[in-house]
């Protein structure tokens, strides 16, 4: 029993995983939507997970990219 519980834990954590960084290879183009006034193009999913993650915040009735997402956007940026 321990094991099929476990298994569902390393899953469920893969999942999660692997929806974090689909997130974050994303953020970039969800910014650019944001800074065109595009918001409608960001998948209402995506805006909550962005939101549960601290990546965007509302604000004044629109979002915006907090220190923490711009901090994954810089991890995303090569330097020159």
């Amino acid at each position: 029993m321990a094991s099929n519980s476990q298994t569902r834990i390393s899953e469920r954590a893969a999942n999660e995983a692997a929806e974090r960084e689909r997130l974050r290879e994303a953020l970039p183009a969800t910014v650019d939507h944001l800074q065109n006034h595009q918001a409608d193009r960001i998948d209402d999913n995506d805006i909550d997970a962005y939101v549960r993650l601290n990546w965007l915040e509302w604000h004044g009735g629109g979002l915006r990219l907090t220190i923490t997402g711009r901090n994954v956007c810089a991890q995303l940026t090569p330097t020159a």
